[in-house]
């Protein structure tokens, strides 16, 4: 399987978890109020986490695929507008052929808003810088939830693994 097959399976996988979090938020007591909740005060509120969730993704999408796809700096305000914005990159990674991405070895240079700027190959900025952020943003979601109060757990977070589970042999 190449790197290209797997990120684009792990960010099928997840995405759906994102969607599935966000679900159960829009559904909780306390509302779109969820939205501004933070784990710290120096530290995004909900729905930045999700929009940098989703950006994660619609990045890594870009610099391998080259896809020309521009920034969305806007804030997400409601659920509804986090899910379309969710759908939308949804339907961008199942509609990318991963024959489209650099060979593993070829080289991705990026620089951050703050200067810092990296050299690396391809399956080396998906492993060590895509992936990783796309997560970090995804749990500090997720643990946002839970300081919040809403009942979720591991399965909310890897659901998608249901698929997998072999269903018991009757008792004879």
């Amino acid at each position: 399987m190449s790197y290209a097959t797997a990120a684009l399976a792990t960010y099928a996988n997840m995405l759906g978890t994102l969607d599935h979090l966000v679900t159960k938020a829009e559904a909780h007591e306390k509302g779109e109020t969820l939205l501004q909740s933070r784990l710290a005060e120096d530290m995004f509120p909900l729905a930045t986490q999700i929009r940098f969730t989703i950006d994660q993704v619609r990045v890594a999408l870009d610099r391998l695929g080259n896809l020309g796809l521009a920034a969305d700096d806007s804030d997400i305000t409601t659920f509804a507008e986090a899910h379309a914005r969710i759908a939308a990159v949804r339907e961008l990674v199942a509609n990318t052929d991963p024959a489209t991405w650099p060979a593993s070895g070829d080289t991705v240079e990026f620089t951050l808003p703050n200067g810092m700027a990296f050299v690396m190959q391809a399956h080396e900025y998906c492993r060590d810088w895509a992936t990783p952020q796309f997560y970090f943003h995804l749990m500090a979601a997720y643990a946002i939830l839970r300081a919040e109060g809403l009942a979720i757990g591991k399965i909310d977070y890897v659901g998608y693994m249901m698929r997998y589970m072999k269903q018991p042999t009757p008792a004879a």
